[in-house]
């Protein structure tokens, strides 16, 4: 006689089929404490500069442990969201992200996958040209002031690395000049690490220096005239005997970027 648990809407017997389940991924409640103040805050629901609740408020609020709270905290302050201050004044401050935040993704990219030499060259060759375009459109008269400042420190008679900085210093200019923050974080990433990888060389020789101060004076120029074309043209010419002269010392160079 047919067992009527197993007996279907017809009286016919079914086969019942075990119940199986999956693994979940529960979110640990860091995460989600930390998604949801990112949310908010870049929606524009905080203004910058505006302090969150005290740990213990939040803690009260979200019915969260104090732990949990700190790492939420600690999240949106590696992420650039917040910031943290210590002492009787000390807090969690919202703040926007910046070129910065930009930058240390892409060295972190950088350092993690030990990118070549080469790779960032081609790199800088695609994005500089456009950065100069920019910046001949775009510059204002404080960009001017701080082109010539660091176009004066790379013409001094000074060691490698104050010519490197000054260097690192100009490139980083022009890409501020364009008023163009995605370009401006990736060449703040870039021109370090092209910085550090040409100081391990020591390739740098004095005919070097002298033609970088000659391109870099010409490109300023044409920035400063206004004359898009010819900063690309020239910025063109700049990044490209730049990175010929570095492959010609070893284009099977891999980098180590240190912090910056």
């Amino acid at each position: 006689m047919a067992d009527p648990a197993n007996a279907g809407a017809g009286g016919t017997e079914t086969t019942r089929m075990p119940v199986q389940l999956r693994p979940m991924q529960v979110p640990k409640a860091s995460d989600v404490l930390a998604d949801d103040l990112r949310e908010r805050i870049l929606k524009g629901d905080f203004p910058v500069g505006t302090a969150l609740p005290p740990e213990r408020e939040l803690v009260t609020q979200t019915g969260m442990s104090r732990t949990t709270v700190r790492e939420a905290l600690r999240i949106l302050e590696v992420q650039g969201l917040v910031r943290i201050k210590t002492g009787r004044a000390g807090g969690a401050f919202i703040q926007r992200p910046g070129e910065e935040s930009i930058a240390s993704t892409v060295n972190l990219l950088i350092r993690g996958r030990q990118i070549r030499m080469a790779a960032l060259l081609e790199t800088r060759e695609a994005i500089e040209p456009s950065c100069a375009r920019l910046a001949a459109v775009n510059r204002v008269e404080e960009d001017l002031v701080e082109l010539d400042r660091a176009n004066e420190a790379i013409a001094r008679d000074g060691s490698l690395t104050d010519f490197l900085q000054a260097n690192v210093d100009w490139h980083v200019a022009v890409a501020v000049a364009s008023h163009n923050e995605l370009l401006n974080g990736f060449m703040l990433a870039l021109s370090r690490a092209i910085y550090t990888s040409t100081d391990n060389q020591g390739f740098v020789d004095a005919d070097v220096r002298r033609a970088t101060v000659h391109s870099h004076v010409a490109i300023t120029d044409a920035i400063r005239d206004q004359d898009a074309e010819s900063a690309v043209r020239r910025m063109q010419r700049h990044v490209h005997a730049y990175a010929e002269a570095v492959v010609q010392v070893d284009d099977r160079t891999a980098i180590d970027v240190g912090e910056a």
